[in-house]
Formats: C-alpha cells, sequence, structure tokens
C-alpha cells in the first residue's frame, strides 16, 4: 500500500491548520476549484453530484409539504429594492448591479439577485386577487450574488446555488406554521442526510433576516468549535406584502394584505458536511449523501477473472445502492485506496484472485478504518448493513462532539475562558440588550447563534451586565 503520509503530505494539519485543511480538501477531493472570477467557484462533478443528492432529497421534502417549484429573473430593477426599507438596508453592501448593455447605458440600474423577496412580492401583487388563491407556496433553485469581501469556497462565495422559499398565506397562523414547517424540514434534511445534529432556535433581533418579524435557524458545530449557519426561515408578517400592494379579497369581502415567509439552504452545507465530518485523511461522506457509496478495487487486475468478478459484484450491488469498480491501471491499488479515503467514499471493497478462490471479499469503512473479511454470498446483505451502521456512527460521532463542545458559562470572565479552552457552543442567560450582546461580540468574538426553542433557567442575571435576564442564548465564533 502506499504511504499514508506521503499520500497526504499536502494537506495541511487538520487540529494545527483548520481552515487551511479545509481548502485543502475542497480542491484535492476535486469537489471545486477557483476561477478567474474573483470570490466564485466551480462545482466539479464529484462536488456537483453531492450537491444534487442534497437537492433532490430537500426538493422531495417540499413536495410532500405542497411546494411547487417556480423560476424568476435574476435581475431586478433597482426600484423594487427601495420599497423595502430594511431589506435594501440590510442588502446594500452586498448588491451588484448592471448599469450598462448592448454598448448602452440602461435607464435604470439592475440588481443581480441577493435574493428574491422583491421580485416574488412585485409578482404576488398581479397574481393573488381572492382568499381562494392562497397559499401560494413557491419555490426557486437558482443561484445568487452578493458581493463577499472575504469569501472561501462553499461556506461564503460570492454566487453561490440556494433554493429560495417564498409563501403569502391567508392568516398569520398560516404563515407561521408554514415558517416553523420549513425549518423542521431543514433539520430532517441535516440530520437525516448529512448525519450532522442541529441547534434549532430564533434569532436574535440584531441577527434576524433584513426586512423579518422573525428569523429562525437550524446551526451546525464544526469540528474546530465553530458555529455554521446552516439554514433558516422567516415570519414577515405583511412587512412586504403592504409596501408591495400584495392583498385579496378576504372571505367577508373586504380587502386584506396577505401574510408571508421566506426560507432558504445553500452549497454552504457542501462546508457543513466537509467541516463536521472530516479528519486528518480527507472528506468523510455519510453514505445517505454520497455520490459513490461504494467503490470496488480490484486487486491483480492482470490475472484471469478478476476485473471480471469486480464488475460481476458491481451489477449486484447496483440494483439498491450508488457502486463504482475502479479499474485504472496507471496507478497501484493502494493509491486506489487511499483516494477513496480522501474522497470520503463511505465502503470500499478489495478484492484479488485468493479471495475469489475462496469466495470472500474485504470490506473497509470509511469511518472508522476498519477491515472485514466476508463471504461473497452475504455481499449485499452486509455492504447495506455496513453503510446503515456507517450512516449512524457519524451522527453519533457528531453529537457526541456537539456535547463535548458546548459548555455553560455565568459571567463574562467564565464565558471568555470557556470558548478560549474549548471553542464551541456556549449557554449562557441574556437581558435582551443590544449592547451586551455587541460587547460578547467584541469581547470574546462570539455571536448569538440563537434562543432555543426551550430555554433553560441557567440563573436569574445577564452574563455580560448582571442585571435580569430574558432569555437563555447560544452563543459561538463562526465562520
Amino acid at each position: 500500500m502506499a504511504d499514508k503520509q506521503e499520500f497526504v503530505k499536502d494537506i495541511a494539519n487538520i487540529d494545527e491548520e483548520f481552515a487551511n485543511w479545509y481548502t485543502d480538501i475542497v480542491i484535492k477531493a476535486e469537489l471545486a476549484d477557483y476561477t478567474e472570477t474573483k470570490g466564485c467557484i466551480a462545482i466539479k462533478p464529484y462536488g456537483f453530484a453531492i450537491w444534487e443528492n442534497i437537492k433532490d432529497y430537500a426538493d422531495k421534502l417540499f413536495k410532500e409539504s405542497g411546494v411547487q417549484n417556480v423560476y424568476l429573473p435574476m435581475l431586478i430593477p433597482e426600484s423594487l429594492l427601495q420599497k423595502e426599507k430594511d431589506h435594501v438596508e440590510g442588502f446594500a453592501p452586498e448588491v451588484a448591479f448592471v448599469t450598462e448593455a448592448g454598448g448602452k447605458k440602461l435607464d435604470e440600474k439592475l440588481c443581480i439577485r441577493p435574493t428574491s423577496e422583491t421580485m416574488f412580492s412585485t409578482l404576488y401583487s398581479k397574481w393573488l386577487k381572492s382568499w381562494r388563491d392562497l397559499p401560494m407556496v413557491y419555490n426557486q433553485w437558482c443561484s445568487v450574488l452578493r458581493w463577499e469581501k472575504e469569501t472561501r469556497p462553499f461556506l461564503r462565495s460570492r454566487e453561490f446555488l440556494w433554493q429560495e422559499g417564498h409563501t403569502i398565506h391567508e392568516t398569520e397562523k398560516e404563515a407561521v406554521e408554514r415558517t416553523m414547517q420549513m425549518l423542521e424540514i431543514y433539520e430532517k434534511v441535516v440530520e437525516e442526510l448529512l448525519a450532522i445534529p442541529v441547534l434549532k432556535g430564533k434569532k436574535t433581533e440584531s441577527e434576524k433576516f433584513s426586512g423579518a418579524e422573525d428569523t429562525y435557524t437550524i446551526e451546525t458545530l464544526t469540528r474546530d468549535g465553530r458555529a455554521l449557519q446552516s439554514g433558516t426561515s422567516h415570519y414577515f408578517g405583511q412587512n412586504f406584502t403592504k409596501p408591495f400592494e400584495v392583498k385579496f379579497q378576504n372571505r367577508e369581502g373586504k380587502e386584506e394584505y396577505a401574510y408571508q415567509t421566506s426560507w432558504g439552504i445553500s452549497t454552504r452545507l457542501m462546508g457543513a458536511l466537509i467541516m463536521a465530518h472530516g479528519d486528518e485523511r480527507g472528506l468523510k461522506l455519510p453514505p445517505r449523501v454520497a455520490p459513490i457509496q461504494v467503490k470496488i478495487i480490484p486487486i491483480a487486475m492482470h490475472k484471469a477473472g478478476v476485473l471480471e468478478k469486480a464488475e460481476e459484484l458491481k451489477e449486484v450491488l447496483k440494483k439498491e445502492f450508488r457502486v463504482e469498480v475502479d479499474s485504472r491501471e496507471q496507478v497501484t491499488p493502494g493509491f486506489k485506496f487511499n483516494e477513496c479515503e480522501l474522497k470520503g467514499i463511505p465502503l470500499r471493497i478489495e478484492i484479488g484472485p485468493r479471495d475469489i478462490e475462496n469466495g470472500k471479499c474485504i470490506i473497509v469503512r470509511r469511518d472508522t478504518l476498519e477491515k472485514k473479511e466476508i463471504e461473497l454470498v452475504n455481499l449485499e446483505s452486509e455492504v447495506r448493513k455496513c453503510l446503515e451502521d456507517i450512516q449512524k456512527n457519524m451522527y453519533d460521532m457528531c453529537k457526541k462532539r456537539l456535547e463535548e463542545k458546548t459548555q455553560v458559562a455565568y459571567t463574562l470572565e467564565e464565558f471568555e475562558k470557556k470558548i478560549n479552552d474549548n471553542q464551541g457552543y456556549i449557554k449562557a442567560m441574556w437581558c435582551g440588550n443590544n449592547e451586551c450582546e455587541e460587547k460578547i461580540k467584541e469581547l470574546t468574538g462570539a455571536h448569538s447563534r440563537c434562543i432555543p426553542f426551550e430555554e433553560e433557567h441557567l440563573s436569574d442575571t445577564c452574563v455580560c451586565c448582571g442585571r435580569q435576564a430574558k432569555h437563555e442564548v447560544y452563543w459561538g465564533r463562526q465562520y
């Protein structure tokens, strides 16, 4: 086998240079590459296949909940942005405009969508007439552009892929229920598909989406103990429907403004996946999201029957699993083994002449690197059982880390010491004042992540100022 240290010599040390390790994995596992367009990446086939699996899984859940997909223009007239004051102020620093086309200056600048609330609201004002037209539960899969100053592949690119759901409803109750329903779907995507436990709750006033009444979030924790906002769902009330005249004739025949929501997940989930599960060997993919769940590596392919047997096993397994045979002649089996580990393939099968003679093969798990000899007659059931166990074990490993990196603080000094000694989430009481939130951020680098739905009463006083506490808050440094 090729020397493991030799194979990973160009990957930064995960414990000492986590940020560099991350970008090394993105490039060397062939997920994405940098481009000549500053701040924008090219997603390569292997990376895009992972995104497609996330998209397909989420889209199925969306449609089961009554969501319909649409597509809207990527260019938005500047005048539309100006209609919702808080919204435009929140996005102003990140907005890019088209000012010239066909060699002529445009009469009105066109914004390249950073998000589409304004465009959806304009169209809803045209489409909505009566309460009988409601709800309108629409979503689009698209790219958006936000002019970020500092970028990192998947986590913060200027252009990125996402879905943005925008819905309007007859009543406040229906809109709030949809807001929470989508958050629960996001939780399912991240926990059940990506095998990452989430922290779920409500954003503080300063952290909520521009123009929203309330913003709800799922947060994940990276291996180095930083928080990653991984999906958000927003209740707008009538903040957009009033300025955009999204109104309808209600059941009493009177004119009324609709109630609105929006919600989104993006390719940032790719970053969450890498940072939650990866190790010193490279990427680790949970089987449910992995483009290749099983890689078969024939040993001594030059010997009669070996490659044929590998292809035979593929035919058996492909009915149930995503499986490939690595039949490349120009690289050694050892190189292939290490490449499987770098690219996070959940399970590999090694089979050579002696294995065939004995009716056996070797299976190797990516999560634990454990090897096991199995009978070929039991291959399907063993692979099924192993992949299920890998999915569960990867979730459990993340859950254990989350628990180990979640601490309670009662004073600011304790807060600072604990987050420096064991970076992760800090649970602490808060008075509700923005000044304290800003002071905590300034002294510790930690942002409020969310107010959990089920709050613990840790103490009576704010961790920062000592005044009467209003909420339990999870805090953490972020990506």
